[in-house]
């Protein structure tokens, strides 16, 4: 044998030409399906905005009629104001509860991470319900509020604070846990005191965070349509006005015209928020060490007490809402019933509940591959740069579009003569589809964190090795990010079972989901009906959890072994 001839013998495969050529087609595959997805039905959204009841286009005319209005100051300052003080309280409590979990040694800290969940599991709706038996007029404690209506702001803003504060601790968790241990050390060298400490060392560290976390619970709020709906009583506010114009007067044109302006102010704050986020990334470098906290039994016994209180309040609502479940009439037969699961109303039932099954399942297993996939195109590949930059942009714009604007958006896509995709109004399609635009930028910002904790190394034995595109994904991709993957799949089929505002205008009496059913049996004055509605949507949701966290110990043991 020649001295030059290799013992063992190359690997013959497709050319690199080829990989470059599947990636391409995929990549112009996922701009033609965001163009339909995306700009099209927003395309047609603006040009409603701008026409009469019979198509013609009438140029500004419709947004110069809102804008004489009085009731558009009324709304979009209440929209302001409530958005505004729902972040202004939360933040605070968001920030002391994140700081106990990561900064503090206290007990429970499992228990008190679990509890943060609670509000994700609960529809909207149902929070708002069980505030009402709470401190309505006929609520258990409605002396707390001195008289004062629950339905309102007071309810709304309350209401907010319990829906959002989950999604501020994680924002804020994940800045403090950005801490470099050598400037604590330093500080405490210099003999620095702990409020000196914490301007000169925590304060810089976390700013980014906690401006992330009051835009996105801004936006979050200013945008939401569901919980106004059930506890905001005679509160105006953008989301609840293009509900009123759409379904109420079946006025498209103008709705449309209210969705582009709750659209620019979610757009800015949306842009604001991403520099934030951009900058807050930067605080971490290759050097810095990790902060282990040091134990205080003061400190760790309040925050370990704040802690509590807060988990014992979303345990209330939880409680709430389920004994609004079970008893007969409110308030005055409070025995116990399973009769409000029956559904006795025209036009709901349990079929609504295995409608948001059915929906949510297919939202998040079609949404975690198409999520996955892209993500993996866009951060792996290395052709068609141009494209891939601008893939990118397009799939972080769904979190800037209101879902009560991208559902109006989807309604009169789908209803114009002119498109052959008509066909799929009424369908559980066009739910689905809503649904995962809607969602699809933080499931794709999780799998491009993921995915950018691969070696490039991966990538080019697979090129030398003339692998397939496809083999390496499905072998080495996608068992190492199995964690990242599962977690997207969660956060979809979660995100889908409580969902309102996007399928609010897409759903017909066949396709009816369990969380918009609630909005129409509490309408009909069963409100013990619809927080048994809404407690079905609760526990498929802890059931679908408990199964993901079985799934996840065994899935991870298999395919990542080697990370332990």
């Amino acid at each position: 044998m020649s001295a030059t001839t290799s013992r063992h013998p190359r690997v013959v495969g497709p050319p690199r030409e080829s990989n470059d050529w599947i990636a391409s087609s995929l990549l112009y595959f996922y701009g033609a399906a965001i163009l339909l997805a995306i700009f099209i039905p927003m395309a047609m959204l603006l040009a409603r905005s701008a026409q009469d009841g019979k198509g013609v286009f009438i140029g500004l005319s419709n947004y110069q009629k809102y804008f004489s209005s009085p009731a558009l100051f009324d709304s979009f300052s209440n929209s302001f104001l409530i958005a505004l003080a729902s972040a202004a309280i939360v933040i605070p409590i968001a920030f002391l509860y994140a700081y106990g979990l990561s900064r503090t040694c206290m007990r429970w800290k499992g228990l008190f991470k679990a509890g943060i969940f609670l509000p994700l599991l609960i529809p909207g709706l149902l929070k708002a319900i069980a505030l009402i038996y709470l401190f309505g007029n006929q609520g258990i404690f409605k002396e707390v509020l001195f008289g004062a209506p629950i339905y309102g702001s007071i309810g709304v803003i309350t209401a907010f604070v319990l829906w959002t504060f989950p999604h501020a601790v994680l924002i804020i968790m994940v800045s403090l846990l950005n801490a470099d241990r050598r400037l604590y050390q330093a500080a405490e060298v210099l003999h620095a005191n702990t409020w000196k400490t914490f301007l000169t060392v925590t304060w810089p560290a976390c700013r980014y965070g906690l401006i992330t976390a009051f835009l996105a619970v801004f936006v979050m709020v200013f945008t939401d349509f569901g919980i106004p709906k059930v506890i905001g009583g005679d509160l105006n506010l953008l989301a609840t006005d293009i509900y009123k114009e759409v379904v109420g007067q079946q006025n498209f044109e103008m709705g449309a015209v209210i969705s582009v302006v709750l659209l620019l102010p979610a757009i800015i704050v949306f842009v604001l928020e991403r520099i934030a986020a951009g900058k807050q990334a930067l605080q971490m470098t290759g050097r810095s060490l990790p902060l282990i906290p040091t134990a205080s039994v003061k400190r760790d016994s309040l925050y370990f007490l704040f802690c509590a209180l807060i988990l014992s309040m979303l345990l209330l609502v939880l409680g709430m809402a389920q004994f609004a479940a079970l008893i007969k009439f409110w308030p005055y037969n409070l025995n116990l019933t399973f009769s409000n699961y029956i559904f006795n109303m025209q036009g709901v039932g349990w079929i609504n509940f295995w409608n948001s099954i059915r929906m949510s399942l297919l939202a998040a297993t079609g949404g975690t591959i198409v999520v996955f996939l892209g993500a993996t195109l866009i951060e792996k590949t290395r052709c068609d740069t141009l494209l891939r930059k601008c893939l990118q942009l397009s799939m972080l714009l769904p979190m800037a579009i209101p879902g009560l604007v991208l559902g109006l958006a989807y309604l009169l896509f789908v209803n114009n003569p002119a498109n052959p995709l008509g066909f799929l109004y009424g369908t559980m399609s066009i739910l689905v589809i809503s649904t995962v635009t809607h969602l699809y930028t933080v499931p794709h910002l999780t799998a491009l964190t993921a995915l950018k904790g691969l070696s490039k190394e991966v990538e080019l034995v697979s090129q030398s090795l003339s692998t397939p595109i496809w083999r390496t994904f499905i072998k080495v991709t996608v068992p190492a990010c199995a964690a990242a993957i599962l977690d997207i799949w969660l956060y979809l089929f979660l995100r889908a079972m409580t969902t309102i505002s996007t399928v609010i205008f897409l759903y017909t009496a066949d396709t009816m989901l369990a969380s918009i059913a609630v909005i129409h049996i509490d309408e009909t004055g069963f409100t013990s009906a619809a927080a048994a509605m809404g407690m079905l949507v609760v526990y498929a949701c802890m059931i679908v959890r408990g199964i993901h966290y079985a799934v996840s110990v065994k899935v991870l043991k298999k395919f990542q072994s080697w990370r332990q």
